[in-house]
């Protein structure tokens, strides 16, 4: 006898006694079983006999015409009574999150409570002042997984022998985090200025050139950069394996600009090694695994496997390793060549939203126009779909949208 047909001689009997016992009909949600447990309605739309659904005082929601409920049902514990319970959503099962405790943690002072499993720089961000959310990250991004290669984002925390990286660090309950003390700033400091004296971040984005104000950072007091690499050759030196400086000038990663395809190029000038194109182009979001990180100690460098060409590697040209970057290493071909020729004019940028309209996924796009053309494409890092990544189409397909004057 078939599910609904049982159910149907179960309703006209009355309720089960003795070793008859009435079950809930069960379907499959996402390839679990699950039962409709206010109305038992089935896979087919029959309803059995009337009964109580789950939990005392349940009621259905009836849609407008009367044909019963529709949608999966979202209830709410805290209501004050059963008419108030139950809430009809349309747009499927409700997901709910794990259910975590708050901790306290004090931020140079001040007791704020997260839940538990908050990173010190989540808590920065959601309960710290505005000088406290402020923390100058390079390798942090909010659209991927700590990294924790940087070490600009340190903090004191009491306890610890060594500052703390607040990317990585998990709260804890009665953590005592101080972010502005000498200690920290010296050593934010000194991130920025190894960094800056090794790697060209003139290009930098705009809080990397802020906070190298603020810190005050002088790159210029290791001595002036030594000559440029020429090309091919940080490639081909023995991992590890360097002269010592012999004082003069200052160790760089200066080297000549790859440009082999046609929509992005790679300026490793300006590469700190921060692993955001590592993560973008894998288990970030690409899961293409195009480039990896190759050599040891100052010679490492991001790479193609056996550093072939761009083109004759595993690269899609989704860009995201693009839109990651903090230091403007890589760029769109576009970007690079107005940059070149002078009509680089971000003071005047303008962002726009809207919808990619290549495909019915829905990802959101932010167009970046300068002078009434569009010079580069990104997307929200908190939008439900993209979470901040694009394939080739969104972020590159945007030529037959331009209104370029006729040759």
């Amino acid at each position: 006898m078939s599910t609904p047909d049982r159910a149907r001689e179960q309703s006209s009997r009355g309720p089960a006694t003795g070793g008859d016992v009435a079950t809930a009909p069960e379907y499959t949600v996402d390839g679990a079983p699950e039962a409709d447990a206010v109305t038992g309605a089935t896979p087919g739309g029959e309803t059995p006999g009337p009964g109580p659904g789950a939990g005392e005082g349940a009621a259905a929601l009836a849609a407008p015409d009367g044909a019963g409920p529709v949608g999966p049902t979202a209830v709410d514990p805290a209501a004050p009574g059963p008419a108030h319970r139950e809430e009809r959503l349309a747009g499927g099962p409700v997901m709910l999150g794990p259910i975590r405790r708050m901790v306290t943690v004090s931020l140079d002072g001040t007791e704020v409570r997260v839940p538990e499993g908050s990173t010190v720089l989540e808590a920065l961000h959601r309960e710290g002042s505005p000088a406290q959310a402020d923390t100058p990250t390079l390798c942090w991004a909010p659209n991927m997984d700590p990294i924790n290669a940087c070490r600009v984002c340190v903090v004191e925390v009491e306890g610890s022998r060594v500052l703390a990286p607040s990317c990585a660090r998990r709260c804890e309950d009665g953590m005592q985090v101080r972010t502005d003390t000498d200690k920290v700033r010296h050593s934010r400091r000194m991130v920025l200025e190894l960094l800056a004296s090794s790697a060209d971040m003139s290009q930098a984005s705009a809080d990397v050139q802020r906070w190298m104000a603020d810190y005050g950072v002088d790159p210029g007091r290791y001595g002036p950069p030594a000559p440029p690499s020429v090309a091919g050759e940080r490639e081909r030196r023995h991992a590890g394996h360097h002269s010592a400086p012999d004082g003069r000038y200052a160790a760089n990663v200066h080297q000549p600009v790859k440009v082999d395809n046609d929509l992005y190029v790679r300026d490793y000038s300006r590469c700190i090694m921060c692993y955001k194109c590592v993560n973008a182009c894998g288990t970030d979001a690409q899961y293409t695994f195009a480039i990896a990180a190759a050599g040891r100690g100052f010679d490492a460098r991001i790479a193609t496997e056996h550093d072939v060409e761009l083109p004759d590697s595993a690269c899609v040209y989704c860009g995201n390793c693009i839109g990651v970057c903090p230091t403007g290493a890589l760029k769109s071909v576009a970007e690079y060549e107005r940059r070149e020729a002078g009509d680089w004019h971000p003071d005047e940028e303008t962002v726009t939203t809207t919808i990619c309209s290549f495909c019915g996924v829905g990802c959101n796009l932010e167009l970046h126009v300068q002078r009434g053309q569009i010079v580069n494409v990104t997307s929200p890092a908190d939008h439900s779909v993209t979470h901040g990544h694009l394939c080739i189409k969104g972020r590159f397909g945007f030529q037959h949208v331009q209104n370029l004057p006729e040759s």
